[in-house]
């Protein structure tokens, strides 16, 4: 289910629509950072860079320090909401014309809401501060609002199973790459030097989690699939409350979502976001 909607949550950060949004609010889009951490920040409120640190984890302290709170210099939390909004308004019509209005739509607004209002929400953040916002009326911003709630809360999760792993957020980047689920150059955003990133090697290699040709160890790759596991049952919540007819009914409605995402190229089939591969439902 992660697979199928992190998709329509992350065209947010990546829409040509998006970042005239971004832009008419006064945020630079040469780089696509301002506006990720206003679009994604701005549910937490007038976060100060410390919250925002705590909630982004694996990006540098000084990247995020960087952004915020200077993006409440550009907008308000509240005109970066009404922008995003927009953006998804417009950036769905875009891609789906007026089966933006079709009755499948409607449906899947209505699974992808009863399984994101049924989250529990100690502990994370993200999700509760996005739980908070108002409905919106029309349902394929529903179905987005929804699979923004669902992705934050497995992101939430994931941060607590990356802790429970002792594994800081330089390590949490480090530990990823040196399984091969992405290349280094991938994390280049996050802000982290070269010689933070071989320090977060070495405290990696001194626990025997990576060799000396930084690649993951016996022992990396477990503790990597012990992350990866606790991940998904932090995360499992909403899906068994909704129930396994109901969930595969959501994943196939929402294909054509997904299916436009990528077929205008919005989103890369491997990409920082940790999507690795992407199946669409017959």
């Amino acid at each position: 289910m992660w697979h199928q909607l992190e998709p329509v949550h992350a065209v947010l950060y990546f829409s040509p629509q998006a970042f005239e949004e971004a832009a008419a609010l006064g945020y630079d889009v040469e780089s696509r950072w301002p506006s990720y951490f206003a679009f994604r920040t701005a549910p937490l409120g007038r976060a100060g860079t410390r919250l925002a640190m705590a909630a982004y984890y694996s990006f540098s302290p000084r990247t995020v320090a960087e952004h915020v709170p200077a993006v409440w210099e550009v907008a308000s939390p509240e005109q970066v909401l009404r922008a995003r909004l927009t953006a998804i308004d417009r950036t769905y019509r875009h891609l789906l014309g007026d089966q933006v209005a079709a009755p499948e739509v409607a449906e899947a607004a209505e699974l992808a809401r009863r399984a994101a209002e049924s989250v529990t929400v100690a502990g994370r953040p993200f999700a509760a501060a996005n739980l908070d916002l108002p409905w919106p009326d029309e349902p394929h911003l529903v179905l987005w609002q929804a699979a923004t709630v669902l992705r934050e809360h497995r992101g939430d999760g994931h941060l607590a199973a990356l802790l429970a792993a002792e594994l800081d957020p330089g390590e949490s980047l480090v530990s990823f790459a040196a399984v091969g689920a992405a290349p280094v150059a991938n994390f280049a955003g996050r802000g982290w030097s070269e010689e933070e990133w071989e320090a977060a090697r070495e405290r990696l290699a001194a626990r025997g989690l990576v060799g000396a040709d930084g690649q993951a160890t016996e022992r990396g790759r477990a503790l990597r699939d012990q992350v990866e596991r606790m991940t998904d049952e932090l995360a499992a919540e909403p899906w068994r409350l909704l129930g396994e007819e109901r969930a595969e009914r959501l994943a196939r409605l929402a294909s054509p979502f997904l299916g436009a995402v990528f077929e205008a190229g919005l989103l890369p089939m491997t990409s920082t976001l940790g999507i690795a591969t992407i199946k669409v439902p017959d």
